[in-house]
Formats: structure tokens, sequence, C-alpha cells
């Protein structure tokens, strides 16, 4: 009885988009996070009977013919995009993107990596790196002695240093950009590695040509919307639920069948 295989497909995607969802709840206080939605879509039709059939000597067509599904897989796990809302800190190293782009990471295996994550710091040495102590690229470097920074919302760095008329202009910061951004790989962390086998980044001045535009003082918080999650995860769940009724369903009617064999 197909009914077994189907529904069991059927059990196993709305477990896979329970995780999804899971993962979105886990992470709405994650800065920069962009929530997950799992797409499925159906498997191979069996034909019994194919439309277009000759039904009869006479030359009459089976109009619709007879096709049943074999259930459902999982078609993509993609993230969405959308702007979080920036949130206030107060903090003068905390940046926020109001629009396209992200940060660029010098990991340590040199490798360059993206995020949405700009709660930045300076280490030892003044450099702004990430919570990680992974450097900001382009490299910025503050002035020993500097008292305020300024982060323009073009991504200019500059340091007021005791003693000067003007400030010093400490580094320019540019934001990557991506044609698709749902093809990027998370890795468990802030950062998230080049697109693989997509078209490469391109890192372009923040507030010109369509990049987003830099908010000092600032971070970006999660695009999870908790009711849509929860209600989500509610059809999840009564989904689950009469996937497993038709198994017990169809272990019933295979039991009555068996009992009337013998």
């Amino acid at each position: 009885m197909m009914a077994l295989r189907t529904a069991a497909t059927g059990m196993a995607a709305q477990d896979l988009n329970v995780d999804v969802i899971s993962n979105n709840i886990a992470n709405m206080n994650t800065i920069g996070y962009k929530k997950q939605r799992a797409e499925f879509e159906d498997l191979l039709y069996l034909d019994i009977q194919r439309a277009g059939a000759q039904s009869s000597d006479t030359g009459t067509i089976v109009p619709t013919g007879i096709q049943v599904g074999a259930g459902v897989k999982t078609g993509s796990v993609y993230s969405i995009t959308t702007q979080g809302s920036p949130t206030i800190t107060g903090n003068q190293y905390d940046l926020a993107i109001n629009g396209k782009g992200y940060f660029q990471i010098l990991q340590p295996s040199g490798e360059i990596a993206y995020t949405r994550a700009g709660n930045f710091s300076v280490n030892a040495t003044g450099q702004l790196v990430t919570t990680d102590g992974y450097l900001v690229q382009p490299e910025i470097t503050i002035p020993q002695g500097t008292t305020a920074v300024t982060i323009s919302p073009s991504g200019q760095v500059q340091a007021t240093i005791p003693g000067t008329t003007t400030p010093t202009v400490a580094g320019q910061l540019t934001l990557a950009t991506f044609f698709n951004e749902s093809g990027l790989e998370a890795t468990g962390g802030k950062p998230v590695p080049a697109d693989r086998g997509l078209r490469p980044a391109d890192p372009r001045q923040p507030n010109a040509n369509g990049v987003g535009a830099l908010i000092q003082g600032s971070i970006e918080s999660s695009n999870v919307d908790p009711v849509t999650e929860i209600t989500a995860l509610i059809v999840a769940q009564r989904a689950y639920e009469m996937n497993s009724k038709v198994i017990t369903s169809a272990d019933q009617m295979l039991s009555t069948t068996n009992a009337m064999k013998q």
C-alpha cells in the first residue's frame, strides 16, 4: 500500500520543517540573523492510466487519466533576507546596515566571510574586529589616543585625536553585495563564507549605487517574527499529526485485508 510510504514522506518533511522553524525561534535575538524557510515539492507520480490513452475499440480517449503521487520531498531551505529592525546601542563601534550589503570579515583561514552583524569593537592594536576577534575588511585601525570615532553613512571612519583641529580619516568601509543572497551558506556563526558556485561578491561604498547606508551606534535585529513562526509551527504540527493518522488508517486497512484473506 503506497499510503504508508507517502505518509512517511509527509512526516519526514514536516519534521524538517519543525527543525527550520525551531532554529528561527532560537535565533530571535541573534544580531543580523536572517530567518529560513523550508520549501517542499511533490515526488514522482505513478501512472495507472495515462491521459490520452484509448479506452475502447471505437477510439474513445481517456480525458484525464489516473495518477497517484508518491509523496513529498524537501526542495530547498533558503534564507529570507528582508531587513531587520535597527536597535540603538549607543556604542560608537556598532554598525547597522540600512539596505543591501554585508560586512566583510577576514577569517583565520585567510578566507573572506560575510555578515550583517555589526557589533564590532577594537582590539589591543586599535583594529576594528568582530566579537570573535576577526578583522573587519577593509582593515580599519583606530589611532592610539582617539577620544571619539565617527562613521558616516557612506562608510568613512574618522577619529578625533586631542591636539588636532580636524578629525583623522582612519579608513573606508565597503559592503559586499550578492546577486543571489539566498545562496550564501550559513556556517553556524555570524559570518558566512562566499557563495559557492554563484556570482562573486561585489564590494561597494555604502549609501551609493543601491548599497545600504551605515547607521552608527545601532545593530540590526533578527528579522524573525515570533507570531509568524509560532503559527507556522502549529501548521507543521497539525500536518505531521494528519500524516501519522494516514499511516494508522492504512495499517488498519491492511489488517482488515489480511484478516479477510485468512
